[in-house]
């Protein structure tokens, strides 16, 4: 477990992205989600993506800064989450996929994220849900920890990808929505949308087989779309919008 925290292991995440097109195509998806969020927020400031690793969000979106806790070759800045290195009311908007559940203290991210946006900036958090087919897969089969009976937002870290709770998406937004409110008045739930049920296992994830070739991506699409027409809660992630007030 240790080797996935090593920096070196960017040039095989990249590798791997770049050579499974259905892949590639998932995160393009997410990308462009986080594209419609940039584009409700305000004019100036900075755009941030948070926990970068291998990906490609520039490709979609120039402007962004990229960044990580871990020293990868290619991101913008090194990054903690929990202590940013921006001013106060400078950033726009804080994308992060798949970041919020490695993050060891999410209530002091979420200071700091009040801290640093201006007002009418924006959050996109997109990371796990507990759906009807991802619960399963989360708790028992998921090399990462998931533990949705903690009481509180915080999991004692060992490395920054090794340690995690993958439940914190569903512990911070579903079961303790009301404390996230009372916290974090001036950071308004714009939308709690569960989507993507099949398609992230089916394409394998960062593993090297896939089950998606490129032709079928579409098709497969569709029945992702269908599945969270019949109920949000077949989706496996979540994309969680947050709006900035004052």
């Amino acid at each position: 477990m240790e080797y996935i925290d090593q920096p070196e292991r960017i040039t095989e995440i990249r590798s791997l992205i770049e050579n499974k097109a259905s892949l590639k195509k998932f995160y393009i998806d997410l990308y462009h989600r986080m594209k419609a969020c940039l584009q409700n927020c305000p004019n100036g400031g900075s755009a941030l993506e948070l926990g970068s690793g291998g990906g490609f969000v520039k490709d979609i979106i120039s402007e962004v800064i990229t960044s990580d806790i871990i020293p990868y070759s290619g991101v913008d800045l090194v990054v903690d989450a929990s202590h940013m290195p921006f001013d106060d009311n400078s950033l726009k908007f804080i994308g992060m996929i798949n970041t919020l559940h490695h993050i060891p203290d999410a209530e002091s991210f979420f200071k700091e994220a009040q801290r640093v946006l201006m007002p009418g900036g924006r959050i996109l958090i997109i990371d796990q849900h507990s759906g009807y087919i991802s619960y399963p897969i989360l708790k028992w089969a998921h090399h990462e920890a998931y533990d949705s009976s903690v009481s509180d937002w915080k999991f004692t870290s060992t490395g920054p990808l090794s340690s995690a709770n993958g439940a914190l998406p569903w512990i911070i937004f579903q079961r303790d929505r009301k404390k996230f409110e009372t916290l974090f008045s001036n950071l308004d739930i714009v939308k709690y949308e569960p989507h993507s049920p099949l398609m992230y296992w089916l394409v394998g994830g960062l593993k090297k087989w896939s089950l998606v070739p490129e032709s079928l991506y579409t098709f497969f699409k569709i029945i992702d779309e269908f599945l969270c027409y019949i109920s949000p809660n077949f989706g496996s992630f979540v994309s969680i919008e947050l709006k900035k007030t004052k």
